[in-house]
């Protein structure tokens, strides 16, 4: 997993609209990158809805809120709406960049081996650089905990 202090790896990705999005498009500002494992699903839709209940809070304090998961497009754009998300979410369907990130990897559930995403948010500052990392999240309070850590960057 990358490491606090690393230049964040460089993206493009589409996003439930099917515009290409890219890290470059947010120079200068914080970007609060956050990798979940499937659209409509109960951890990754509590997550989802935390940080859409936070999201005006996470603009005032200077940071852009973006969600990735191997889904599709159409699957983002159903979510997001389903869910009211104000905030972009991206397809990494060859999860490429979850790989980049290191949220990509093996993971076992009821016995089973398999790959897949690993929980995971990456705080990355104005200057391009992962200023806090949170390797293999719990749901639970962990908003919170990132919007601590962005008003602590101002």
């Amino acid at each position: 997993m990358i490491e606090a202090g690393k230049k964040a790896p460089t993206f493009s990705l589409k996003d439930q609209n099917g515009k290409t999005v890219k890290l470059a498009d947010f120079a200068g500002q914080n970007v609060v990158l956050y990798f979940y494992p499937k659209d409509n699903t109960p951890g990754c839709t509590t997550e989802a809805c935390d940080f859409r209940d936070q999201h005006v809070k996470l603009e005032k304090a200077g940071a852009v809120v973006l969600g990735v998961s191997p889904d599709a497009e159409a699957t983002h754009l159903k979510f997001a709406g389903k869910f009211e998300l104000p905030f972009t979410l991206l397809a990494d369907t060859e999860h490429a960049v979850a790989e980049k990130y290191g949220s990509w990897g093996e993971k076992i559930l009821y016995g089973r081996k398999f790959m897949g995403i690993i929980r995971s948010t990456f705080l990355i500052g104005g200057d391009g650089k992962v200023a806090k990392v949170w390797p293999k999240v719990k749901v639970a309070g962990h908003v919170d905990e990132v919007l601590e850590a962005v008003k602590s960057l101002k």
